[in-house]
């Protein structure tokens, strides 16, 4: 797409392991037939060589799976933009204004850093994970959010980098969280403007050992790394208790406290505690730090 003055500008970036190859042609058709904005973007091939990409793409290959968040970290790095679009390779933007009516949204509200739009099946169901606050039983309400469903969402790129990005080390799940604590502890909000849609298969991450393991091992890490120490036992024990409640298989619940004790020995990284003010104002927006 060619540079115009009048058009934000949003770099796109694309993550692959070249296994959705029905699914990614279609997402990248419906991500380069936006209009009203400069658009750069770049596919990141996670441990492969992507295929299939569209001619005049750039492409990024990475030699092993680094995970997803260091993926997009990486691919952050290779596009220009004030805005940073990150999109799953199963989405489908459905309208070619999409991306446009995001930017528009962070152009016109200097206090917000990431914009997430509604995420919905073909059939228009919203499933609860998506939507980003507490009491998501009416996905259309829009408002201010403190947390994100990283697969689909945009972010003002001075704000991502002044945070650090995504937290690499993760791999997997509960990055949207630690990078959202960032930037609101930065003084920045988010929005959920679920007018906007975005097309996503409904599937179901909670399928092997593995989702078991790292989604316990990084709740540990997402508190010792950005919550006050009084608050890290209260929110872990919060989790704990939920976790339990809602997992009847035992096997599950063996993968989540070998991940838990994982977590509780090391590899979080530095220390950055939130504010005593962004747990206020985290609480004040409706979702205090301890669920």
């Amino acid at each position: 797409m060619s540079a115009d003055a009048s058009h934000p500008t949003v770099g796109a970036v694309v993550l692959t392991m070249n296994d959705r190859t029905d699914e990614f042609r279609e997402a990248m058709s419906s991500l380069l037939a936006q209009e009203g904005i400069d658009l750069d973007v770049v596919v990141v091939g996670n441990g492969c060589e992507p295929d299939h990409v569209p001619d005049g793409v750039r492409t990024v290959t990475l030699g092993e799976n680094v995970g997803i968040p260091e993926g997009r970290n990486i691919g952050a790095r290779h596009v220009d933009g004030e805005f940073l679009f990150f999109f799953d390779n199963d989405a489908v933007l459905p309208t070619t204004d999409a991306l446009a009516r995001l930017a528009g949204a962070l152009a016109h509200d200097p206090g917000s850093a990431y914009v997430q739009p509604r995420i919905a099946a073909a059939d228009g169901t919203t499933l609860r994970r998506w939507v980003p606050r507490l009491r998501a039983t009416d996905p259309a309400r829009p408002g201010t959010v403190t947390v994100m469903a990283e697969g689909v969402v945009m972010v003002r790129r001075t704000a991502f980098d002044a945070v650090g990005g995504w937290p690499g080390h993760y791999f997997l799940f509960h990055q949207g969280i630690d990078l959202t604590w960032r930037l609101w502890d930065d003084g920045h909000t988010g929005r959920y403007l679920p007018q906007i849609i975005v097309h996503h298969p409904a599937t179901d991450p909670a399928r092997h050992d593995t989702y078991y393991r790292l989604n316990a091992r990084n709740r540990v890490w997402l508190t010792r790394r950005n919550l006050p120490l009084p608050l890290i036992p209260l929110h872990l024990a919060a989790w704990a208790l939920v976790t339990a409640w809602r997992l009847r298989d035992h096997a599950a619940l063996r993968v989540t406290a070998a991940g838990f004790a994982e977590g509780l020995r090391g590899g979080h990284g530095p220390r950055q505690p939130m504010s005593w003010r962004t747990v206020a104002r985290l609480t004040r927006a409706g979702r205090p730090p301890l669920v």
